[in-house]
């Protein structure tokens, strides 16, 4: 038998954990001395500890783990939170590098401080465009707000497209506005032209939308993933607050490349000007 030290020692845990797990009845010693109260286990107890801690990292809570180890939950019912666990953890991580992305914008933004690439800048006008689009909303212009909502609006409208037989003959445009709520209405778009569209209503909230043209137009390109644009985007208000011009509402985001790997995203902004 081992003592708890030794016992601890061999399950990489500390003291304090077993004796935690012995008051909650998730790992009891295998022998306690009735007269010194000291704590005995065997080598056996390591298939449970082992099982109790993997587990435990993977998010469950004692009282869980004391169910799953002592078969309370079914193999189905487990497989289904093991599931449920992985999916979150999954999302915890996409979630996590998402972030970490952004700070890396905040951190360019604020090292790019003081400093005006002007030859990146180009004021130009920008003619109308017919796109289709899809809207929704989103609870602020911050990155990690409007990344999970313009992502599958893109989705949902290249199926809904394709659905309805129509084929974009432009690049993806998206435009926001301030919603009545202090949100943001985001809006997906593709162009498209009059000849494509079919004489039917469209499918699933598709709707085809005419923006204006854009008589002046301060426009910078982004390179990367959207999630990173903070840096580029504040270039551009640098830029036209330097040279006297007021911005006159959000930018437009078109998209000129789009491959699978984010990082190698090519977008232009459009910040039109007063």
């Amino acid at each position: 038998m081992f003592t708890i030290g030794d016992f601890a020692r061999t399950g990489r845990v500390s003291v304090r954990m077993l004796r935690h797990y012995d008051a909650t009845g998730l790992l009891r010693p295998a022998h306690v001395d009735p007269a010194s109260g000291y704590r005995y286990y065997t080598a056996g107890q390591l298939s449970r500890l082992n099982r109790i801690v993997a587990l435990k990292d993977l998010g469950f809570t004692l009282q869980q783990v004391l169910a799953i180890i002592d078969e309370a939950v079914g193999p189905d019912e487990l497989r289904g939170m093991l599931r449920l666990r992985r999916a979150e953890l999954e999302a915890a991580v996409t979630a996590a590098a998402a972030r970490l992305v952004q700070v890396e914008g905040r951190l360019r933004a604020i090292e790019s401080e003081g400093r005006m690439p002007t030859n990146e800048v180009v004021v130009k006008p920008i003619p109308a465009l017919r796109v289709a689009a899809l809207s929704a909303t989103a609870g602020s212009y911050a990155p990690e707000d409007i990344g999970p909502v313009i992502g599958p609006l893109y989705e949902q409208l290249l199926e809904r497209l394709t659905d309805a037989g129509i084929t974009p003959t432009g690049p993806g445009v998206a435009w926001y506005e301030d919603a009545a709520d202090g949100r943001i209405t985001v809006h997906a778009g593709i162009e498209v032209s009059s000849s494509s569209l079919p004489s039917s209503a469209l499918p699933g909230g598709l709707r085809v939308v005419d923006l204006p043209p854009i008589a002046k137009a301060a426009t910078i390109v982004h390179h990367g993933s959207m999630d990173a644009v903070v840096p580029t985007e504040q270039t551009l208000t640098r830029w036209i607050d330097g040279n006297g011009y007021r911005a006159a509402g959000y930018a437009r985001e078109v998209s000129l490349e789009c491959p699978e790997n984010r990082d190698d995203w090519v977008t232009e902004l459009q910040t039109p000007l007063a």
